[in-house]
């Protein structure tokens, strides 16, 4: 299994994407928004329909002015369907002012220091004889697997979630849009 710890940067990115794969990415939608590569996390994910529990629990958590800094940043970003799909009453409890440091954990559990585009996240699956331990910035680690060619992630609870759109490329980083919400321990 390969550990992610080295960053890729902007300019690694453009070595392994084409010009042409950079601009077509530019036009990604995601929740009825485009994603423009020149704006931040932050900037992007509010205006998505599909985010908007997501945007509410990163500011409820303090997050906002992070995920606004220089990155670079993977975010594993859960859809509302993901949140919605918590037993009922976790999204709630999670976004009491008294666990905002669990909150916090979660949110941070789907972050990953550095800019990892699909090609090098399935790079690094193949260089792990098929699948990559993947440390996250809360400190615990997901599973990555390919299944049906698609990017599956595990986390340490053993839940599932499939990267359902990728490679949407930020100012500060990229998003990979999941559906499911990842838990650490």
């Amino acid at each position: 299994m390969t550990v992610v710890s080295r960053k890729l940067t902007s300019v690694g990115l453009a070595a392994v994407l084409s010009a042409a794969s950079v601009a077509a990415m530019a036009d990604v939608m995601v929740g009825g928004a485009a994603m423009l590569p020149s704006k931040d996390i932050i900037d992007n994910a509010v205006n998505s329909k599909d985010h908007t529990t997501l945007v509410a629990a990163v500011k409820a958590a303090g997050l906002v002015d992070t995920l606004k800094g220089p990155g670079p940043f993977t975010v594993f970003a859960p859809t509302n369907a993901a949140f919605a799909a918590l037993p009922a009453g976790t999204v709630d409890a999670l976004l009491k002012p008294e666990n905002k440091a669990m909150l916090t954990n979660v949110l941070t559990y789907h972050v990953v220091a550095g800019q990892w585009d699909a090609a090098a996240v399935r790079k690094m699956i193949m260089d792990g004889k098929g699948s990559a331990m993947i440390k996250t910035v809360s400190g615990g680690t997901l599973t990555a697997k390919s299944a049906g060619g698609k990017v599956v992630l595990t986390d340490e609870k053993g839940g599932a979630a499939t990267v359902t759109i990728a490679d949407v490329v930020q100012s500060n980083g990229v998003i990979h849009v999941i559906d499911k919400v990842l838990l650490p321990k």
